[in-house]
């Protein structure tokens, strides 16, 4: 008798009503490890609200959802990110005042040890911990070649780079799942370049599954292994990319239109 799959994500008849319309409704979704799966749809089909509703910022009304196994419904968004999944949004939202090292350092707070005496006395525990934290943070930006701009304030880097530690910052939670809202939103053809090689070299690097909200269809064919068609909150399609590309409900409600 063979096991039965855990799935990175898994959710099953997910959907959620605000008062009489649904948003989402029977969404039955699955990530497995390193998975770099796409999320596409026309504007208002539902999806940042699916985003909204497997991280904890609504709470379904119908169905459930699954990180690893363990049901994550009625966990709170912080809960969601203990538990190992990670967002970037469609509007950026860093700490723009914050240093770049220290947008990425914060995330790391979850996993210190060090109590509030320990930073109020700067002990021992206190130092080591800060310099293992200052370390790893260092090293995440250097793969996205944004050490440079370590002790710069956020609100200071060029767009595409902003977009860039956004998901450096969101890295450095230690996610099992990583989710990015339209990354490429408002970048020029280089910067999308440099997404796309970043998108890839998470999967590669981090071996962690990605999940990819986009209207660049040339980014999502080019990087995503299968996509989701949600289309008026519910999954219209799903395949490789070139069964979404010839698949004529898709082009008909979608792909056909302008984005």
């Amino acid at each position: 008798m063979s096991e039965t799959k855990t799935h990175v994500l898994e959710t099953k008849g997910l959907g959620i009503a605000f008062g009489g319309l649904k948003a989402n409704n029977d969404v039955n979704i699955v990530i497995d490890e390193g998975e770099l799966i796409g999320l596409i749809g026309p504007n208002g089909a539902g999806k940042t609200t699916f985003f909204n509703l497997i991280t904890g910022v609504y709470q379904p009304t119908e169905g459930s959802y699954y990180l690893n196994g363990t049901k994550m419904n009625g966990k709170t968004t912080y809960q969601v990110v203990e538990a190992g999944i990670a967002r970037t949004f469609q509007n950026i939202r860093l700490f723009k005042k914050m240093s770049v090292l220290d947008n990425v350092r914060v995330a790391f707070n979850k996993d210190m040890k060090a109590s509030l005496f320990d930073s109020f006395l700067r002990t021992r525990r206190y130092r080591e911990e800060e310099a293992r934290i200052y370390g790893k943070a260092m090293e995440l930006l250097q793969m996205f070649d944004l050490d440079k701009y370590a002790d710069q304030a956020a609100e200071n880097l060029p767009y595409g780079q902003q977009r860039r530690l956004e998901i450096v910052r969101a890295l450095a939670t230690d996610m099992k799942l990583l989710l990015l809202d339209e990354p490429a939103a408002g970048m020029n053809p280089t910067e999308t370049e440099q997404l796309l090689h970043s998108i890839r070299m998470i999967r590669e690097h981090f071996h962690i599954p990605v999940l990819l909200i986009e209207h660049d269809m040339s980014l999502v064919m080019n990087v995503c292994e299968r996509i989701y068609v949600l289309n008026f909150g519910e999954i219209l399609a799903s395949g490789t990319p070139s069964e979404i590309a010839q698949n004529p409900e898709v082009i008909e409600a979608y792909l056909g239109k302008e984005a």
